[in-house]
């Protein structure tokens, strides 16, 4: 074997720019996008038209002329595809045939038109009606314990349809209502609400035009939210230090092109992003964090000796933080040698972070789930806001933690109720407002129910949206008991692998798109979803319908829960509630009066309206009344440490795709193509392995329970990428198939899909 390294993969053009407006472009011929979906993407994300179902990134007040990026226009021409898969199709194909095609060709056959019930004779869906649909889901739903069935939201789901699915599961009896939030940023529900009370980012757009500083970690924007691209290439501009901490070099915190700018697009030059970039290795923003940290109480007691204006903020942390004596003292005692081991940089990289947050008037830290899902990914919260606590970065203009989330209205749909936690749902309300007496019991999340999936305890499922088989961890083990449940029901909009995997009985419920014309009764509906910035926004379209036979997932919700219960509660008024969405909203603002008064008035306001944040004016809503500095019981979130052999391995997004959609086969800002079933290696550890370019290995989970079989993905192509050491990438969810599904946050039971432990065998 030559002793040369392989050359790492990269994209030589910045983000954004024209390879942007070419993505856009080539995903519009392949989705079959009809001519009016270009006019349909001038009305997203502006008062009046519709809110974009990719990223929870906010609408402007004053919106551009194209407030949309290239995630935005995928999702739209995925949506409004002129393909469509019929009960024709169905004809021609067997489930377990068309299980083995894979979500791309599966969602290229184009939107679903007509409900469809799974006939386990034939092993095809078949033509079926919507009242014997709803009438066969009721009865079969009646026949279980309701605390044997899930309901699952995806994040796309409106405000108004959320609401009542979650009334609808609680009138049935149980709490079980897990949504992709516990497969993604649950974290950030459970971790940050523990330190400052809040279960959400206490940041609004407006910070991003008055800080100093970004901490960027664990987030890829040009892949996962690329409209935050703009703002961070302002902050740039005029001044600000963006510093990340990644372990790969994504080229949407490197530079940026923005495609609405005539001049940039042609005789500028790009934005650099970063001020520096430090990649650390998985897990490792703990002790990397630590080592800023420890940088920041340096420069303090430099100051203090030297009779200077301190670094930290001894008042704020007085009246405003518990807990700092004791995180001093963990500071001190945690040496240098551990701190660069574990976060995989040196020290001179982290005091120079650090130099840059004591210069710096405010901070803001912002995060992906590089941060969270990890085994330990709560403490990676926790340490970030230590830092931020420092100088009192919370609660003051242009400082605060920002999480960037993923869907569209994720966070909205847990504000509305879709929660398995008692605690967090409005019980009181709910008795108050629609005389409903609801199960004590709490539900469990998303793993707790694969883990009833795989004991054979948990017998229905009811999927609004989303292709969750897909996209969940230890998919051996749960999909070969998945077939055994009972029921399943998938309200949706294109053909996935989930549907693939039909229970006992099953139906396909074809859905409208946001995209879409929503008439009722009343006439074309307004929905409300929820930004990452906890604003609410209205949401309206009059784009033609793929076919007359879809519903709202509204209209769905309603009649299978009318179908479902015994109609004995008067104020359960499911036909009403289809005819028109004000009245659900009305039931919304007197659910969360103090949030949501005069709701349908204020949502479609230039910039929506804040739901508030009481972090953000500084009541801290924790055990101790104070926001809480923590100790971190671990350098490393990941759970699993360093052995002979041993990766650990961090799943990605490629840029054609969102969550378990794929677009198409390439990854432009990697600069790869060609296909999905790859691992990324440090060019270093391909030597040490004596592996080339192109080679085929499988990947083996390095860590394993008694009786667990292995867990291996083979026939993947080896290919150079700047990493870490001992670092690999892959995609989900192709490689989901390691993660075990023990292998999670311990507070909130996140998979810890970002530092899986494995080993390579060469195949």
């Amino acid at each position: 074997m030559s002793k040369r390294l392989a050359k790492p993969k990269q994209y030589k053009r910045a983000s954004g720019g024209w390879g942007s407006l070419e993505g856009m472009s080539k995903i519009e011929l392949s989705a079959k996008a009809p001519p009016g979906a270009m006019a349909t993407l001038a009305q997203m994300n502006k008062p009046g038209g519709y809110m974009c179902t990719s990223c929870a990134w906010t609408r402007p007040e004053d919106p551009h002329a194209f407030e949309f990026c290239e995630n935005g226009a995928k999702a739209t021409f995925w949506d409004l595809t002129t393909a469509r898969c019929t009960p024709e199709f169905f004809t021609q194909h067997t489930v377990s045939e068309l299980r083995g095609w894979g979500d791309y060709a599966l969602e290229k056959e184009g939107r679903l038109t007509e409900p469809l019930k799974y006939n386990p004779v034939t092993d095809k869906y078949e033509r079926t009606s919507w009242e014997q649909a709803f009438n066969e889901i009721g009865a079969g739903l009646r026949k279980l314990d309701p605390k044997s069935v899930t309901f699952y939201a995806s994040g796309k789901a409106a405000l108004e349809p959320s609401y009542l699915y979650a009334v609808f599961a609680r009138a049935y009896g149980h709490n079980n209502l897990p949504d992709s939030s516990n497969m993604c940023h649950e974290t950030t529900s459970v971790g940050l609400k523990k330190v400052i009370g809040s279960p959400v980012g206490t940041c609004q757009l407006e910070d991003l035009e008055h800080c100093d500083a970004i901490f960027y970690m664990g987030q890829n924007p040009g892949t996962n939210s690329p409209r935050i691209l703009k703002n961070l290439q302002s902050a740039a501009q005029r001044g600000c230090k963006i510093i990340v901490f990644n372990p790969l070099r994504e080229k949407g915190l490197i530079e940026f092109v923005d495609p609405q700018s005539p001049v940039q697009m042609t005789v500028g030059t790009p934005t650099k992003i970063d001020h520096m970039y430090c990649q650390v290795r998985p897990g490792g923003d703990i002790a990397a964090l630590m080592g800023v940290c420890k940088r920041v109480v340096e420069l303090d007691e430099l100051a203090q000796s030297k009779g200077e204006a301190r670094v930290l903020d001894p008042d704020f942390i007085a009246q405003h933080t518990h807990g700092f004596e004791a995180f001093l003292d963990k500071l001190r005692s945690t040496d240098w040698d551990a701190i660069e081991h574990e976060s995989g940089l040196t020290r001179a990289e982290m005091e120079a972070a650090g130099d840059v947050y004591a210069q710096s008037k405010a901070v803001i830290g912002i995060y992906g789930m590089g941060l969270t899902q990890h085994v330990h990914g709560s403490q990676g919260i926790g340490m970030l806001v230590n830092l931020l606590l420092l100088n009192g970065n919370i609660g003051r203009l242009g400082a605060g933690c920002s999480p960037i989330r993923g869907h569209s209205n994720v966070q909205g749909q847990r504000t509305v109720g879709i929660t398995e936690k008692v605690a967090l749902a409005p019980v009181e309300k709910y008795r108050e407002v629609l005389g409903l007496e609801t199960p004590q019991q709490d539900g469990h999340t998303t793993v707790e129910f694969l883990e009833g999936v795989i004991d054979g305890s948990n017998k229905g499922y009811v999927g609004l949206g989303g292709n969750l088989a897909k996209a969940v961890p230890d998919h051996e083990r749960v999909h070969a008991k998945w077939a055994d449940m009972e029921l399943t029901v998938h309200i949706a909009t294109k053909l996935n692998t989930t549907h693939c995997i039909p229970g006992k009985t099953s139906w396909v419920l074809p859905c409208l798109v946001r995209a879409e014309t929503d008439e009722q009764e009343s006439g074309n509906q307004w929905v409300s979803i929820e930004d990452s910035f906890s604003h609410i926004f209205g949401s309206r379209s009059d784009r033609k319908t793929a076919s007359p036979y879809l519903k709202s997932e509204t209209a769905i919700i309603c009649g299978i829960a009318k179908a479902t219960l015994d109609g004995s509660n008067p104020k359960l008024k499911w036909d009403e509630w289809t005819a028109d969405y004000d009245r659900i909203r009305h039931l919304i603002a007197q659910t969360y009066p103090d949030e949501f008064h005069d709701m349908t008035a204020r949502m479609n306001q230039a910039g929506g309206f804040f739901r508030g944040n009481s972090a953000r004016d500084r009541v801290w809503k924790t055990d101790s009344g104070k926001a809480e500095f923590t100790d971190p019981s671990v350098l490393n979130a990941c759970g699993i440490g360093d052995a002979e052999g041993r990766y650990h391995l961090a799943t990605l997004r490629s840029n054609d795709q969102f969550n378990t959609t794929v677009y198409g086969h390439d990854d432009r800002l990697r600069g790869l193509k060609g296909s999905r079933m790859i691992v990324m290696m440090r060019p270093e550890d391909m030597a040490a392995e004596r592996l080339r370019e192109g080679d085929i290995v499988s990947l083996v989970t390095d860590v394993s329970r008694d009786g667990e079989p292995e867990r291996r993905v083979s026939g993947l192509k080896v290919v150079p990428y700047q990493l870490p050491a001992r670092t690999l990438g892959g995609y989900f969810p192709e490689l989901n198939a390691l993660v075990p599904l023990w292998y999670h946050d311990k507070l909130s039971k996140t998979p810890a899909s970002k530092g899986v432990p494995v080993r390579i065998v060469r195949d």
